[in-house]
């Protein structure tokens, strides 16, 4: 991967890979991230895809008891479905064949999913479901999700506007590491930075 451009809210263009201090892993090794834009927007980053990727800073590790927060807004329905939102117990993460995480995400029709990826192989942990509880995209396309991955000491809670989406056991589910974002291709958002909390 090429070394980290210059973060565009210091100069309002455009970095390619990804802001300043963070980093952006392709799901497929060797993919070409330049297509993957983020612009700031105040605070925020307006992001263009680009191969489906994850978006992270060491900083953001945690382990034990925290939750990792996000909002992201879909600014225009895609051609077809695509998820984001948000991974935890990130570890490996630049070796596409060795990382690990546990993500939930969702998408524009008021679904979720929840998986564990490992290496180059994912496990569903719930699968796509809808719920009442998930906000739907309009007719332009627009729909914000404000998303919290909570983890407890025996479980985890996926949430979103501060409602309780899905709870699975924390046991042999990835916890402890890195949290970030995770964006599929051909979309087009406007995300926070993720935050940690204890």
């Amino acid at each position: 991967m090429r070394p980290l451009l210059i973060f565009a809210a210091l100069f309002g263009v455009a970095a390619a890979d990804a802001p300043a201090g963070y980093v952006a892993m392709p799901d497929k090794a060797g993919a070409d991230m330049s297509k993957a834009v983020y612009t700031a927007s105040g605070s925020n980053w307006e992001v263009k895809t680009g191969p489906a990727h994850i978006l992270y800073a060491a900083k953001d590790t945690a382990s034990g008891v925290f939750a990792a927060n996000a909002t992201i807004e879909q600014l225009e329905k895609p051609t077809h479905p695509e998820a984001y939102g948000i991974f935890i117990g990130g570890k490996s993460l630049a070796d596409t064949t060795q990382e690990t995480y546990t993500y939930f995400v969702v998408r524009g029709a008021g679904e979720y999913l929840v998986k564990v990826r490992n290496g180059m192989k994912t496990t569903t942990i719930t699968d796509w479901k809808a719920s009442p509880d998930l906000p739907k995209e309009d007719a332009s396309g627009k729909v914000t999700f404000k998303m919290t991955v909570h983890v407890a000491p025996n479980a985890i809670h996926f949430m979103v506007g501060g409602k309780l989406i899905a709870e699975v056991p924390k046991a042999m589910n990835p916890t402890d590491g890195i949290a970030g974002l995770r964006i599929n291709h051909n979309l087009h958002l406007m995300v926070t930075p993720l935050t940690v909390t204890k």
